[in-house]
């Protein structure tokens, strides 16, 4: 029987075996928190606490500041020092709420809102909005507008999506393996948002490599008495977790950079964010930490952290006995889709995944060379066009050219830059070049 995958990829050394044995660890954090208010996509949130403000954790301490936005709340209870700019880990400056750890840990309360099917769908949407969850996979998305396409009633498929295929993080496994009933009551949660045209819920699918052949079998055994739920094995390979490629490989249905996955009829999460929103629904706990995955061969005790947000990497590396030998890249996430970092006396936030740290830099070492040809770039490339045709438009500012050749089809995966023999930059050229007319598309035509 043919494995669900999709056409194109590549396999990389995972280094998953460092941390994938290692079970979540609650990190308590120091005297200081920081909170940036933008840590999602869309309008940056607004304080609602000023400088010697009292907080407890739970507490809403900054307002969405629109409807694509997302509240913030404390996870330390303690006072506020600043509201100021802080720096985070791209190495920008961003408006950001410091609070001084009390190491009380007192919270506001956390209860139930109502029971689940009590609740209606607008109640439901309204809940997860409040709480401040947003696509925790990386991406930051704020949840309730995922969830509240323009047709509703045209969701078939609400997907979790459990691939985890960035090489090196393991976060999703163990929370598949330490707290599966939360993943697959908040799948339920989000199929009750989507009664479809034929008066029934959408069908959830939790799609899951097969190098995690134990979380196959234990969320089959939670799920086979819920025949609207089916767990389906993915072949691993690496961007197997990219939307695109997740749709196509458990659906058939396909989607470019025009469309949404609900133009398909599809609803796509990540494993932290459906178990944000089981804390949400069912505890009544806004989104105040997260699981990360610390490792690499530079870290002196690889391993899975559960961290508050707005905890420094310094320290969420110092909960991992910090690095065993000086390391030539840090990563904040995977080494495909992560980026550098300069400083780890930074704040984590909602989308922090990983933190990577290696002894060699091999990228750095590399030298590029001219194009030989090969096809290697087109015979990898998932979104199915010619990232060195496109990488030398985008070299040569040729616009009109990258358009004409699909070039924003290409969702930034890396792999033609993995493959090239030349050790040529294709992902980061044509990366620059998507951006520059991305933000022409928001300016209307202007750079």
């Amino acid at each position: 029987m043919a494995k669900l995958t999709f056409t194109g990829g590549i396999h990389p050394y995972d280094g998953k075996d460092l941390s994938r044995e290692k079970p979540i660890q609650d990190l308590l954090p120091g005297n200081e928190l920081v909170y940036p208010l933008s840590q999602h996509i869309g309008a940056p949130a607004k304080a609602v606490v000023g400088k010697g403000d009292r907080v407890l954790a739970g507490q809403k301490i900054a307002e969405s500041g629109g409807f694509v936005s997302a509240p913030i709340y404390a996870s330390v209870s303690g006072t506020v020092k600043a509201v100021e700019p802080r720096r985070v880990v791209t190495g920008d400056m961003v408006m950001s709420i410091v609070v001084e750890n009390d190491g009380l840990y007192e919270d506001v309360g956390f209860y139930p809102p109502a029971p689940l099917e009590k609740l209606s769908r607008e109640e439901i949407i309204d809940i997860i909005r409040e709480a401040g969850i947003v696509g925790m996979g990386g991406a930051g998305f704020p949840t309730h507008v995922k969830l509240s396409p323009r047709e509703p009633e045209k969701i078939e498929y609400v997907i979790a999506n459990c691939a985890e295929c960035e090489p090196y993080l393991t976060s999703d496994y163990r929370r598949m393996l330490e707290e599966p009933e939360k993943l697959v009551v908040g799948l339920q949660i989000l199929m009750r948002l989507f009664e479809n045209t034929r008066g029934k819920y959408a069908h959830g699918i939790i799609a899951v490599e097969d190098n995690k052949p134990d979380c196959i079998s234990l969320l089959r055994q939670l799920t086979k008495d819920i025949p609207e739920i089916s767990v389906k094995a993915l072949k691993t390979k690496y961007p197997q977790g990219g939307e695109r490629q997740l749709i196509y490989a458990t659906t058939g249905r396909k989607i470019n950079s025009t469309m949404l996955p609900a133009d398909v009829g599809c609803v796509v999460n990540n494993v932290d964010t459906i178990v944000a929103v089981y804390r949400a629904v069912i505890e009544g706990r806004p989104l105040m930490e997260r699981i990360v995955t610390v490792t690499g061969d530079a870290v002196a005790n690889p391993g899975n952290f559960r961290v508050k947000i707005g905890t420094s990497y310094q320290e969420i590396l110092d909960a991992a006995g910090g690095f065993r030998t000086r390391p030539e890249k840090i990563i904040c996430g995977g080494p495909m889709m992560g980026f550098g970092m300069f400083d780890l006396n930074v704040p984590s936030t909602k989308t922090s995944t990983a933190l990577l740290g290696l002894s060699k830099d091999d990228v750095s070492a590399m030298e590029p060379g001219p194009c030989i040809n090969c096809g290697r770039c087109v015979d990898v490339c998932p979104g199915r066009v010619i990232p060195s045709r496109l990488a030398d438009y985008a070299e040569h500012f040729d616009e009109e050219a990258f358009l004409a050749n699909h070039g924003m089809e290409c969702c930034e995966c890396g792999c033609c830059s993995f493959i090239c023999p030349a050790k040529r930059p294709l992902t980061q050229e044509i990366k620059s070049m998507r951006k520059i007319q991305l933000a022409k598309k928001k300016t209307g035509g202007k750079a």
